[in-house]
């Protein structure tokens, strides 16, 4: 742990970097999951929970949420004790479900305190008043600030307190004398009594209620963060009665998941309006721009493979991929649509016009959409630092863009003739009509 003032890491955290060799130099087969099993079948240690995360990252969860790991369950109520040990039955709970790593409940209670209880009654017998009794104590063995000497420019408290060996154990600090009014020197085992009481290690509050946490470290290669507390909270919830005026919240990473979530709820519509409502100003026609919206979710069925493939899980970083997606698909269904449109013109044999400017655009859409998987494979086959943030961007654009471009040489031209030659149709048994 890092001795700063600012540092938000907990004194009972013990921090150890792990720096890894290139991944080249790996046993044969060796993941970074099995390297981490490996690590915790080595690291056992009784009352000590390991958590494995990236350190900016471990500092970043800490100041924004108090929570060490990916996932943290606070749990809210009155009795110090029993939110602990109602911590310890989610810990037990959460253990069972898949994915879940190393979780641990915060042991806040049975840390020792020494408790000097003054009897007032001795007291007013020998006519010591509790607060000379406590003063005393107070300056025995928590030690006084009594002058301030000055060096230089350096200035030093001066502090008095008994000796390490007159207050060091419980029979020291009873032999601790407490002068009376009439100059007799009484010990302090004649006015009050010494004990050792249980008592909370610390208590963390939030919102005027103290809580104690749950850290439970997930195995994102497995399950991810948001799927995990959805399969976590239906088993608390089934497994678990909380007692009335006692609540949990989930916090730690899936609270801003969960955040984003509900940005990217408004921000992908408002984004397929913004590509429509540009392509609808750049053709002029509402059919063209709804056959190159149409085609979008074809090219999401490229981006949802190659992501099953490599196996990442529906992230926030995996939706800013889709939305890239989006408007590379559309630029590339642009170039066909832009020369569908003025071969269209050309004459009233539809098919014929169609195919002959479907085929002028093979190469340019080809190219275009090679230069874009081309940019983005030395993303995908990354290691290095931030790779792990890049990679679930890249990877549905990718995938995406292998369909999109095979559906924008078929489905556009398709639905272009389609909807064209329905409304010639139209129009000439209109014209029948009026005849």
């Amino acid at each position: 742990r890092a001795e700063s003032a600012t540092d938000p890491a907990p004194v009972g955290m013990i921090e150890t970097i792990v720096k890894l060799k290139p991944k080249k130099m790996w046993r044969k087969g060796m993941t970074r999951q099995k390297l981490i099993n490996e690590f915790n079948d080595a690291l056992r240690i009784p009352g000590v929970s390991n958590i494995w995360t990236q350190p900016i990252r471990n500092r970043i969860d800490m100041l924004a949420t108090g929570i060490q790991t990916p996932i943290g369950v606070k749990v809210f109520g009155e009795d110090l004790n029993k939110i602990e040990e109602i911590g310890i039955k989610i810990e037990n709970i959460v253990r069972e479900i898949p994915g879940a790593r190393s979780p641990y409940a915060e042991r806040i209670g049975n840390k020792p305190y020494i408790e000097i209880e003054i009897d007032r009654k001795e007291a007013a017998r020998y006519g010591v008043k509790v607060g000379d009794i406590q003063h005393l104590i107070m300056t025995a063995i928590g030690g006084m600030n009594v002058t301030t000497t000055v060096e230089g420019r350096e200035r030093y408290p001066v502090r008095i307190r008994y000796m390490r060996e007159l207050r060091d154990s419980f029979e020291a600090m009873e032999r601790i004398f407490v002068p009376t009014p009439s100059g007799a020197q009484i010990p302090l085992s004649q006015l009050a009594v010494i004990k050792k009481v249980p008592g909370p290690a610390k208590i963390a509050g939030e919102n005027t209620l103290p809580y104690v946490r749950v850290f439970v470290d997930v195995n994102t290669d497995e399950v991810g963060i948001v799927d995990f507390v959805n399969q976590a909270q239906k088993a608390v919830s089934e497994k678990l009665d909380l007692p009335s005026g006692y609540f949990i919240s989930w916090s730690g990473q899936y609270e801003y998941e969960m955040q984003a979530r509900k940005r990217l709820m408004m921000v992908v519509p408002v984004c397929i309006f913004a590509i429509f409502l540009l392509l609808y100003i750049k053709f002029k026609r509402f059919s063209a721009a709804m056959i190159l919206i149409f085609c979008l979710p074809f090219a999401f069925i490229g981006g949802i493979w190659l992501q099953y493939i490599l196996g990442f899980k529906f992230s926030t970083a995996v939706w800013v991929g889709y939305i890239a997606l989006f408007g590379v698909s559309v630029e590339a269904g642009v170039v066909m649509m832009d020369f569908l449109v003025e071969y269209s013109r050309k004459g009233t044999n539809i098919v014929e016009n169609v195919v002959q400017a479907a085929l002028l655009r093979v190469r340019p859409i080809i190219m275009t959409t090679a230069t874009t998987i081309l940019a983005l494979i030395p993303i995908l086959i990354s290691t290095g630092t931030g790779s792990e943030i890049m990679k679930p961007i890249a990877a549905p654009t990718v995938g995406g863009m292998v369909t999109a471009t095979v559906l924008n040489l078929i489905l556009v031209p398709v639905f272009f003739t389609w909807v064209f030659q329905g409304r010639l149709k139209k129009e000439g048994s209109m014209e029948n009509e009026e005849e």
